[in-house]
């Protein structure tokens, strides 16, 4: 059984597939606390959740219609029947994408039949998270996976870009660089990504922060 905090129908707000209807599954609980998380409500042991089989999830976003799923949370590679899950879905056609946080090892779901999709953080200094990371899952990504890097200064980009530049993060899969919300000026990140010359890697904004309310949930 899944703890699940909140499921919605909604765009795709950040990742490969941003802007795409999707089905949201929000499990409770966290192993990390980074310093700008905007989900906090979510990691707290006394959330209030639906408990839901993993049919029973596969059943709901069935009804939606939508063929987009993001397992999210929290940390949704917590949850130690995710995989059972991740097959229901994506044997019923649907592309499941994985936000995981980067310090969980993915070498099991990497290799399965029913291979999830991984949008995958990368936690630079300001997230006071860094020494987490599991860096060997960066081989395991491929040309559908996403590394995520959430900065909020430029000493975060010039970490960001010794990270990619040391992993060969470009060549391997999609790479997006963030701001925190409200830490750090778009336009700073995009002189930067100029300056350094930081070819296939994007810059990509938070839409649904944008499109809604930055604090609204179940968008």
């Amino acid at each position: 059984m899944f703890p699940v905090a909140e499921k919605f129908v909604s765009i795709n707000g950040e990742g490969a597939h941003s802007g795409e209807i999707a089905v949201f599954i929000r499990f409770r609980g966290c192993n990390l606390c980074c310093s700008y998380c905007d989900t906090k409500w979510a990691n707290s042991s006394d959330v209030p959740v639906e408990m839901m089989s993993a049919q029973a999830i596969a059943d709901y976003v069935k009804k939606t219609g939508a063929v987009n799923v993001t397992l999210t949370g929290g940390e949704p590679l917590l949850q130690k029947d995710v995989y059972e899950l991740t097959d229901i879905l994506i044997s019923q056609g649907c592309r499941v994408e994985i936000e995981t946080n980067g310090s969980i090892p993915i070498k099991i779901p990497a290799n399965t039949k029913y291979r999830p999709v991984f949008t995958m953080d990368y936690k630079l200094p300001c997230s006071e998270m860094e020494s987490r990371m599991c860096l060997d899952n960066f081989e395991l990504l491929n040309e559908h996976d996403t590394v995520k890097f959430v900065s909020g200064s430029i000493s975060d980009l010039r970490r960001a870009r010794e990270v990619i530049r040391k992993y060969g993060l470009a060549e391997r899969c999609h790479v997006f660089i963030s701001p925190v919300f409200g830490s750090i000026d778009p336009a700073d990140i995009v002189s930067y990504m100029t300056d350094y010359k930081m070819n296939n890697v994007r810059l990509q904004l938070q839409m649904h922060k944008f499109i809604w309310d930055p604090q609204k949930r179940g968008v």
